[in-house]
């Protein structure tokens, strides 16, 4: 008969509280730079520059068929021997999920931009636009709407993918509060307290998520 004690949690609310920083901030951070690779991704495979094209693929495909937990294994134990550089577990758990998620990024971007009639693209050629013109002016303002519910699940997930980031020392909300069971002997109350944690964050964002794919769903 286990007695459960979520009390104890109490003398670490500190170290979870900096955990959840650490989780939250790193979230933005690989989300930012996920939409950037995202954006490469997107147009380099759009693009009529075959290399262009190639290179763009290969990097989706890359990251997007191979585990994300292999790629953090390898971004920080096998990039710096390769690269000869020095990696810290934060910035090669950075680049590896910015990475990661950015080939998601870029099958959601181009799905966007595709999903446009090309007849808009035509219409603004035949009004004197350039195609980058037509692109920034008719295109983009369509296609982001259909983007958005997309790119944010694919937040969501990244969010949630920066658990692993633990398994790197990374001090975020999992790790620490590794730590926390360890020093305890209440893994049961520890790992709990850290799954209602993640469940209070991650179930208001999914339920502003569904309403903003029914406003659009409407507006379309």
């Amino acid at each position: 008969m286990y007695q459960w004690d979520f009390g104890i949690l109490w003398s670490y609310r500190w170290l979870f509280l900096n955990g959840l920083g650490v989780t939250v901030g790193f979230t933005v951070v690989i989300v930012v730079l996920g939409l950037l690779f995202g954006l490469f991704g997107a147009f380099g495979s759009l693009s009529r520059i075959k290399a262009v094209r190639l290179l763009a693929l290969t990097f989706i495909e890359a990251f997007r068929c191979t585990p994300i937990l292999v790629q953090l294994i390898w971004f920080y134990y096998a990039l710096p021997i390769l690269a000869g550089v020095e990696m810290t577990p934060i910035t090669a758990s950075a680049l590896a999920l910015s990475l990661y998620g950015g080939s998601f990024y870029s099958e959601i971007i181009r799905g966007g931009i595709v999903s446009i009639d090309r007849g808009q693209s035509e219409a603004g050629a035949a009004l004197g636009m350039t195609p980058i013109q037509a692109m920034r002016r008719i295109v983009l303002p369509q296609a982001i709407k259909r983007m958005i519910p997309a790119l944010m699940n694919q937040s969501i997930i990244q969010f949630k993918n920066t658990s692993l980031v633990s398994v790197l020392a990374v001090p975020d909300l999992v790790y620490q509060s590794q730590v926390a069971a360890h020093d305890s002997y209440r893994p049961l109350e520890t790992y709990t307290a850290v799954a209602v944690a993640y469940a209070a964050i991650l179930i208001p964002l999914t339920i502003i998520v569904r309403r903003g794919e029914k406003h659009l769903a409407v507006g379309e």
